[in-house]
């Protein structure tokens, strides 16, 4: 495949305008790339929601090792168009710059892109695959991970042997990540006016009380990861009240929390659902609910081969050997870490720091060399054929 065909499949998946939905457009466009290929691909599409199907397509040996590449197919909302130099939509090149930009140019479109060629590559080429490799691509990464939830519940990385997730990081290999856990808390009162706030019930006030207790037990917890260091815990929303002379009958806050193994996710509902328990026990005006909102669980890889492998093969494609990294953010990882079977995930992609911003943008550099790069490290896990590396 030339690079140019490479830049403008890119191109085309940036054009389908996948804010928080419509994933499936970009489903049906990947899957179009396979047709040719159909008799050495099976591809299935898996549905969360109308107009929002992921998509699985593996190629192939059942036999060996099975290497799994995701990427998620979402992109975030642009934002306001007009502080866009270059269209949100456009996949504009600037050759001077030799950038590609457009959202989801970084996170990640051309990490998805890169894996779709790459199996397209070595289906072209004819290349014999002792193992197998897979693509999973997700919807809603960017909303909740719950096109990854999805797939796994439904068994299609059951029979992996490792995982590359393609996400915008090519400084190093992120081996490890915080979990996530968002949650909501709602209190409801009973209105009054404000010259008689005792004939109401103060949403508000009952709601500070989980706030305060929250805060002291999170506080309190200074375990930390030698690799992820410390959890971490926010509350980023309160909403509450109509008017000023009105005592408020509802209030609401939402909080995040970063999450180590040493404080387990499963300790802190416990713990936060405990908090709204005994508030509520202890006083018949308070009526609090806590909520979770797709929570994600911490992932740790240990010493394992894909990592090393993934290390090894970087140092001719790169100025260094790249470094083992940590990771506080969210991503389909932890939803694929909960398959039935235990394999090392990894994350390395192309991409920067311009993800979400105004004119997002890709190196093109980088784009075409992460291809040739993961697409080595992927035929030296999986392996090829004695005599197909001899006609190399």
């Amino acid at each position: 495949m030339t690079n140019d065909e490479k830049i403008n499949i890119l191109q085309n998946l940036i054009q389908i305008e996948s804010v928080n939905d419509h994933e499936e457009q970009v489903a049906n466009y990947i899957s179009s790339l396979f047709e040719p290929y159909a008799d050495k691909v099976q591809i299935q599409k898996v549905p969360f929601a109308a107009d929002r199907t992921n998509l699985v397509v593996t190629m192939g040996n059942a036999n060996g090792k099975h290497l799994g590449f995701s990427g998620h197919m979402d992109v975030v909302d642009p934002g306001n168009v007009n502080e866009w130099k270059h269209g949100p939509f456009s996949g504009d090149v600037d050759l001077d710059q030799n950038k590609l930009f457009g959202r989801g140019a970084s996170d990640m479109k051309s990490g998805l892109a890169a894996a779709v060629i790459i199996m397209l590559e070595l289906l072209e080429s004819g290349t014999a695959i002792e193992g197998q490799i897979k693509l999973l691509a997700t919807v809603g990464e960017e909303t909740g991970e719950y096109g990854a939830h999805v797939l796994t519940q439904a068994g299609c990385a059951d029979d992996l042997d490792g995982l590359i997730i393609t996400e915008p990081h090519m400084d190093g290999i992120i081996t490890s990540c915080k979990g996530v856990i968002d949650y909501q808390v709602t209190s409801i009162g009973a209105p009054a006016h404000s010259s008689r706030p005792d004939m109401g019930i103060n949403a508000i006030d009952n709601l500070v009380q989980f706030y305060l207790a929250a805060k002291q037990l999170m506080d309190s917890h200074n375990e930390v990861n030698p690799k992820l260091g410390k959890m971490t815990h926010s509350i980023d929303i309160i909403n509450g009240g109509k008017q000023v002379n009105s005592v408020p009958d509802y209030a609401m806050l939402k909080g995040n929390i970063r999450s180590i193994p040493e404080y387990s996710n499963d300790q802190i509902f416990k713990d936060l659902q405990k908090i709204v328990d005994d508030l509520n026990a202890s006083d018949s005006k308070m009526n609090l609910k806590i909520e979770f909102i797709y929570p994600e669980v911490p992932i740790i890889n240990g010493e394992n081969l894909l990592t090393k492998l993934a290390q090894e093969v970087s140092d001719k494609y790169f100025d260094q050997i790249l470094p083992v990294e940590s990771y506080s953010g969210a991503n389909d990882g932890s939803e694929f870490v909960q398959a039935k079977k235990q394999f090392p995930i990894i994350l390395v992609g192309p991409g920067n720091n311009s993800s979400h911003g105004y004119d997002e943008y890709v190196d093109i550099p980088q784009y075409l060399n992460s291809i040739d790069y993961l697409k080595e490290v992927a035929e030296q896990f999986v392996g090829v054929s004695e005599l197909t590396k001899a006609s190399f």
